[in-house]
């Protein structure tokens, strides 16, 4: 059944609101995004496979293809906000999303990752310096009473690029609605988000922690911004450490992005980064996987799909009510995993439940 749609993209608490054109939608997977599937489950999918002169539809119970293209478009994209949708999946009333899938039996397995008791942030230390990746610092002003107390008043803009930051499953909408289907209207200055704030994470996630390590696997000090990351990467990250990505999950990409920062000084981190290529998110749903980050915006930049800047957020926040961590700062967890050869570990993180936020800075733990 094919239905025509309006698209609408919209970062609740940033400054632009883009408008994405009409597009068709069907019950149909392009092969694009099956491609790094392997049948953990077996599904009846219609695929679209391209050739070089022609497309065809075919029926597969498998999803393993070959030779396909990771090219996504919008039309693409927009379909998947239905085929990868977990609206109702827990609950009409439903304002966690992914994070359902760490349940109790995830976190007392997460647990017995803990060997060492090693701590490692995965948080950026806040710059308060003017730089091209942080053109709205935070502010910091100091009160010195007469009591010998000394306080700070904060104002911070951490949906940008250099703050480690959680965003709520409000902070993105389509065509008017944010996750489970509660009307992007209803958000409001003052009160914030009625529905899918970050309140909503107050009881903190607990699960296994993975880091993905592209660049040590390809022996390099970290990706060069614009370089897209897909499906069959996190496929080849799992054979390089012996590790399988799975149900209830925190995956977290490391590009390199400090280190190439200190190497280099800073750069538009927004507008051009290494990062998740949209053809992952089918594979992400298949996983199971609870929450996603890396040390840039998780979208590669240019995203590389015309017309959907920022198709990974859109995805993730809206269709899958997966929460995303953007900015992380894992180079020092991804030299102790190297060194101790374990590229899980405990995650813990909890963010300050601003009622009705789109999201809070955070500092992930990583125990080891």
């Amino acid at each position: 059944m094919k239905r025509a749609m309006w698209a609408a993209f919209v970062c609740v608490g940033l400054s632009g609101v883009v408008a994405l054109t009409g597009v068709a939608q069907a019950d149909v997977v392009p092969a694009s995004v099956v491609q790094a599937f392997r049948p953990a489950r077996q599904a009846d999918l219609k695929v679209r496979t391209t050739t070089d002169t022609t497309t065809v539809t075919t029926n597969v119970t498998t999803a393993v293809t070959t030779n396909v293209t990771t090219t996504v478009t919008k039309d693409q994209v927009n379909r998947w906000m239905t085929e990868l949708s977990n609206w109702g999946r827990w609950g009409k009333t439903d304002q966690i999303g992914t994070l359902n899938l760490i349940t109790a039996d995830k976190r007392r397995q997460a647990l017995t990752l803990v060997r060492d008791g090693l701590s490692v942030s995965l948080a950026h230390t806040i710059d308060k310096e003017k730089a091209a990746d942080n053109p709205r610092p935070l502010g910091q002003e100091m009160t010195l009473d007469a009591g010998g107390h000394a306080m700070d008043l904060y104002s911070i803009w951490y949906h940008g690029s250099i703050i480690t930051h959680i965003d709520a499953l409000c902070h993105y909408s389509f065509e008017g609605k944010i996750f489970n289907g509660f009307e992007r209207s209803a958000i409001a200055p003052g009160p914030g988000c009625p529905s899918n704030g970050i309140e909503n994470h107050k009881n903190g996630i607990m699960t296994r922690g993975i880091i993905v390590d592209l660049p040590r696997m390809r022996n390099v000090a970290y990706l060069e911004p614009g370089t897209p990351v897909y499906p069959s990467d996190l496929e080849a990250w799992e054979k390089y450490a012996g590790i399988k990505i799975g149900s209830g999950d925190a995956l977290f990409l490391r590009t390199g992005r400090w280190a190439r920062r200190t190497e280099k000084g800073p750069w538009n981190v927004a507008a051009n980064s290494a990062g998740f290529h949209a053809s992952v998110m089918p594979w992400l749903k298949q996983r199971d996987v609870a929450l996603l980050g890396n040390d840039a915006v998780n979208d590669v930049q240019p995203s590389g799909v015309e017309g959907s800047p920022r198709p990974i957020h859109q995805l993730a926040i809206v269709a899958l009510g997966l929460p995303l961590i953007d900015v992380m700062d894992l180079e020092a967890a991804a030299e102790t995993a190297a060194r101790l050869k374990r590229w899980e570990f405990l995650l813990t993180a909890a963010a300050v439940p601003v009622l009705g936020g789109t999201g809070f800075p955070l500092n992930p733990i990583a125990t080891f």
